[in-house]
């Protein structure tokens, strides 16, 4: 069952925005831990999915799977006092490898997920609980596969429930996010002739190709916003060639860009710039989006993309949540206990105010 905690330690890490309201006895360290101790890595998310599921049945809301693909699984929970809530509280259930359990010291918990975004959904939870003690009723919609596809967003987004508001939850240290940039994925495949390493004359080699396309590519001119800052590459992976003694036939380079704006210029300038050096692929694209802000909290821009391009029809977006985003994906990932405390605060706080 999901743990609790005592009303004395529940006031004790009361502090910040939204004081005054009736405090849960969830103890959101605990949940915490119990769902880092859960592996999900993308595409393994089902046994997570079902701990949820049957949690929150236990704390009496009515809850649904939206299946995503196989045993993956979103989770989207209601109150049944209000089957349709104007907001809901959303985040990932997936991370990223490798899998790390829990632990914790008196500041801190760690673990694969445990910012990123495990303890968000620990939090939301503590939050939508409060909340409903106040008659106040939010949704909560926990999803798969954010970070590889969004493909639980976009199952969700085909069974939208008709919200007004979507607070969606990453690392943001608890600072509204006023946008989030998008990421544009390009594939590079330059092509060679093999022949023997003695004799490059008679070969073409791949590699050589592909690295004048990289040069060529990080010596372009990226777009830049005074408010966002620039669009950033980086060169993730690259791969090729026989042996060390065969002039390589084939090469291959993975790329992301951080996009500020829209991508058609972007687009069009890597092509060009490629030329026929290599062929060139853009195998995904997540879109950039300008966020609202909420009164006089504190703002960031959030440097990496989420789910929201995804949920264009669960109402408008706010993102903020607890943990810092420079340790989510680390082998040290952790999440403050006070920044999880304080989310429940800011959650309760917003919800009260847009509903």
């Amino acid at each position: 069952m999901l743990p609790r905690a005592t009303s004395a330690n529940a006031k004790s890490q009361a502090k910040g925005w939204g004081r005054g309201l009736c405090f849960s006895n969830m103890n959101v360290v605990a949940l915490t831990r119990q769902l880092v101790d859960i592996e999900s890595t993308t595409g393994d998310e089902g046994r997570v999915g079902h701990f949820l599921l049957q949690e929150l049945r236990r704390l009496g809301y009515n809850v649904q799977r939206m299946v995503a693909e196989g045993e993956r699984a979103n989770v989207y929970a209601t109150a049944p006092q209000q089957p349709n809530p104007a907001m809901v509280f959303s985040t990932h259930m997936d991370t990223v490898p490798p899998y790390i359990p829990s632990s914790e010291d008196e500041q801190r918990i760690y673990g694969r997920g445990s910012c990123d975004a495990k303890g968000i959904i620990a939090a939301q939870i503590a939050a939508a609980e409060r909340l409903r003690q106040q008659g106040i009723y939010v949704g909560l919609l926990f999803l798969v596969g954010e970070e590889r596809d969004s493909l639980g967003a976009k199952v969700a987004n085909q069974q939208a429930k008709g919200c007004k508001f979507l607070i969606n939850g990453e690392p943001t240290e608890n600072r509204v996010a006023i946008a989030s940039k998008g990421a544009l994925r390009v594939e590079l495949t330059a092509t060679g002739k093999m022949a023997h390493s003695a004799y490059p004359e008679l070969g073409e080699s791949a590699i050589d190709k592909l690295i004048e396309a990289l040069h060529r590519l990080r010596s372009m001119k990226l777009p830049s916003d005074p408010e966002v800052g620039p669009c950033t590459l980086n060169i993730g992976a690259i791969e090729g060639g026989r042996a060390p003694n065969v002039i390589s036939d084939k090469a291959q380079a993975l790329l992301l860009y951080r996009l500020i704006g829209p991508s058609e210029n972007l687009r069009r300038e890597i092509t060009q710039t490629v030329g026929n050096l290599a062929n060139v692929e853009f195998t995904l694209e997540i879109p950039f989006v300008r966020l609202r802000t909420f009164e006089k909290l504190p703002t960031m821009v959030a440097a990496f993309t989420t789910d929201i391009p995804a949920l264009t029809n669960w109402g408008q977006p706010l993102l903020v949540g607890p943990g810092s985003i420079h340790v989510a994906h680390t082998p040290n990932e952790y999440v403050e206990k006070k920044q999880l405390a304080e989310a429940v605060e800011l959650y309760c706080g917003i919800a009260k105010k847009l509903v």
